[in-house]
């Protein structure tokens, strides 16, 4: 602060003067975005049972228990929800859009390392010109029984916080067989010297953003292109019981050579969709 003199009823007092605003480069105009596709798979045998599902999952992810979701990942991020807007579908599917801004002082005390976020149970209160999205995606196959809901989220900020913290917290919110995640950071920012950053926080692989226990319950393989700031993981889960993929029966009730028939079909759904492709009849899947 400058100081001024100013005289007060004879007396001459020091008064602070406000020093000009510095003025800076700008505001952190990186843009990093996770994309989140989350996969869970059931057998269903009859189309009354298929349809139960489908009514199950309807309820289960309305876009009322979403909208929940995203606002806990809101707050997980540090950020100010600006709107929201959500739709439940018919027959079934919901979506949900918000709209944030990053709020500075929020912002400042949250860390930006290389390491996983909270659980659910475990949220802390706290995006500009930012987004958080999800859309829900079930469907039935009509010869086979295999159900199949997929639910894609998108989480986009512009400032200083990794959207990757949500991470653990989305994971454990859905029932998810398999996941694919896509991190990407765009743009660039520029310190107060000139000089141009691509990305400001260390990233080798968004795994390290996974607790132990939940990358010890997963296979995962990685993609990344480090020169361009591109970070790509594949998760499915390493343990298979019949039990949690059955709808409305028990595995004690299916005759054994259907509990086979059954649990061949579920694992190769659940490989092509990890491995991205149709994979060749007759192979088998651990």
């Amino acid at each position: 602060m400058c100081a001024a003199d100013v005289t007060v009823g004879g007396k001459t007092e020091v008064k602070p003067k406000p020093l000009p605003r510095l003025k800076l480069m700008g505001f952190n105009n990186l843009t990093k975005t996770l994309s989140f596709n989350i996969y869970d798979i059931c057998y269903a045998a009859s189309a009354e049972e298929q349809a139960q599902y489908m009514a199950y999952i309807h309820e289960m992810y309305r876009a009322e228990r979403l909208t929940e979701i995203l606002v806990n990942v809101s707050n997980i991020i540090g950020a100010n929800i600006l709107n929201i807007a959500n739709q439940n579908y018919e027959p079934q599917g919901a979506s949900v859009t918000i709209l944030i801004s990053e709020e500075p002082i929020a912002a400042e005390q949250l860390s930006n390392s290389m390491s996983p976020g909270p659980m659910p149970g475990a949220v802390v209160t706290h995006l500009d010109k930012s987004h958080i999205t999800v859309h829900t995606y079930p469907e039935g196959h009509p010869d086979n029984g295999i159900c199949t809901f997929r639910a894609d989220i998108d989480v986009s900020t512009c400032g200083r916080i990794s959207p990757l913290k949500a991470l653990n917290y989305l994971i454990h919110s859905f029932d998810s067989d398999i996941v694919t995640l896509d991190y990407r950071v765009r743009g660039f920012t520029r310190d107060v010297e000139g000089r141009k950053h691509f990305i400001d926080h260390k990233i080798n692989s968004i795994q390290n953003y996974l607790t132990p226990d939940t990358r010890d319950r997963y296979h995962t393989i990685d993609v990344n292109v480090y020169q361009e700031n591109i970070f790509h993981t594949k998760m499915m889960l390493k343990q298979f019981d019949l039990n949690n993929y059955l709808f409305g029966v028990e595995k004690e009730d299916v005759p054994p050579r259907e509990q086979q028939r059954i649990a061949a079909s579920l694992k190769r759904e659940m490989s092509e969709i990890f491995y991205g492709k149709n994979l060749r009849r007759g192979m088998r899947y651990s």
